[in-house]
């Protein structure tokens, strides 16, 4: 069962530097959809992975680059969140998704000076990606991975404005 407030929470303990995006942030800040995974998209510095790290462990998170090597973030070694992209990981509180860049977007400075400070119903803080970027998100994906309710959503936020 994914337990959003728990890996944000937990996010939030270890001071690690992140940027809610994806269907949860989606979720959160607009309208019900269906999501069964938390993204972050974390700032990029040693010190920053580091503490992603921490929080990760303290999760009990689990990755590996193959089904093979699948195990606890506690077995590998310190610099492992150099070695991709992406990482999708399994952890006590749900699937969770650490992005160290995100296709469509500037820098992750750039978003989270635009990026908004926000609260689960539980009351969790939590960093949000603005809507501007992630209207961005969508169409730096190709045309058929593109969710069109959330991009008319957002799009209709935006006349509002």
């Amino acid at each position: 069962m994914l337990n959003a407030d728990h890996i944000l929470e937990t996010l939030n303990n270890c001071s690690v530097d992140y940027i809610l995006i994806g269907g949860m942030n989606f979720l959160l800040r607009h309208k019900p959809v269906l999501t069964f995974d938390v993204d972050i998209w974390i700032d990029d510095t040693d010190a920053n992975r580091q503490r992603c790290t921490e929080a990760l462990v303290a999760l009990e998170a689990e990755w590996g680059p193959s089904e093979d090597t699948w195990a606890s973030v506690t077995k590998l070694e310190a610099d492992w969140l150099m070695r991709q992209v992406l990482f999708s990981l399994t952890t006590s509180a749900g699937p969770l998704d650490v992005f160290r860049r995100v296709a469509g977007l500037p820098s992750w400075q750039e978003c989270r000076q635009r990026a908004e400070i926000c609260k689960t119903a539980a009351g969790t803080q939590y960093c949000s990606l603005s809507d501007d970027d992630m209207l961005a998100c969508q169409f730096a994906l190709r045309e058929s991975d593109r969710k069109l309710d959330r991009i008319r959503h957002l799009e209709s936020v935006q006349k509002k404005s």
